[in-house]
């Protein structure tokens, strides 16, 4: 052939086999387990919004919100687009994760999945199920290093508890990829993709950069540790948080006052340019 539009006219994209395109998404925010007393301080728990599949495959088990791709839409769209039509929930920005291409992973075909995770607010979201989901909940989730190496994730939801076990395979570019062992309840290799998106939020809160949109534009110093403590399961003495953390913040003019607690002072995030 003697021209690319020679070339073209004669491909067809039929003649070969093509996987599905899906998207994934792990929604974190965090969550106090108790508001109705000043004088006890409520236990932050982080939260991922889960939905319970209403078809099959896997009906009536726990998922990510997401779907598969349009022909119109990038996959970034996808992802906000599914999260808003099963939850009634858009974030308001995603982090790409990873794309989990195992063979088998769907029993419905050859899959793969972009995956993501995101940070929610957690003023004034109420979730429900929509579109395919059954139901729409947030559940208090714990990924922890267990016996032999492997990692044990937990979910729960009032009476309701999803396990799994998981071992890392390999970190690269500061990625953690993890297999499934054992798991319960979640439905795809949602376990894999749940544990990959926490290890790469925790990664990334490290450096401050993504705790901040766990809060509203103004905080207190208070609120920004208990959010750095819970995404990275850690208890870090006031006063050093406060030194690691004062050249990402400035002080405002105004003060917080809730019945029994002391004004506190509130904080927002110095802008990029300071």
């Amino acid at each position: 052939m003697d021209s690319e539009k020679e070339f073209l006219a004669n491909y067809s994209l039929k003649d070969y086999e093509r996987p599905s395109v899906t998207t994934d998404v792990a929604a974190f925010k965090i969550g106090a387990e108790d508001k109705t007393s000043y004088r006890k301080n409520p236990e932050n728990k982080l939260q991922l919004l889960l939905i319970k599949r209403g078809g099959h495959p896997f009906k009536g088990m726990w998922a990510l919100p997401g779907g598969f791709l349009q022909s119109d839409e990038t996959v970034e769209e996808c992802a906000l687009r599914e999260t808003q039509e099963e939850t009634g929930v858009r974030p308001v920005s995603i982090m790409p994760v990873g794309v989990f291409s195992e063979p088998g992973r769907d029993p419905r075909g050859w899959i793969i999945s972009n995956a993501y995770v995101s940070v929610i607010s957690d003023e004034s979201v109420r979730q429900k199920g929509m579109d395919d989901a059954a139901d729409a909940q947030w559940f208090s989730v714990s990924l922890v290093r267990g016996g032999h190496g492997n990692y044990d994730l937990m979910l729960t939801y009032e009476d309701i508890t999803l396990r799994a076990v998981l071992a890392a395979e390999r970190t690269s570019f500061g990625r953690t990829k993890f297999r499934i062992l054992e798991s319960s309840g979640l439905a795809f290799d949602h376990a894999a993709i749940i544990a990959a998106a926490l290890s790469a939020l925790r990664a990334e809160a490290k450096s401050y950069e993504a705790i901040f949109d766990f809060l509203p534009e103004t905080f207190t110093l208070t609120a920004l540790q208990k959010v750095q403590e819970t995404i990275m399961n850690v208890t870090v003495l006031p006063a050093n948080f406060r030194r690691m953390v004062s050249r990402y913040v400035e002080e405002t003019d105004e003060y917080v006052r809730g019945e029994g607690h002391r004004p506190a002072k509130l904080y927002r995030r110095k802008s990029p340019e300071q």
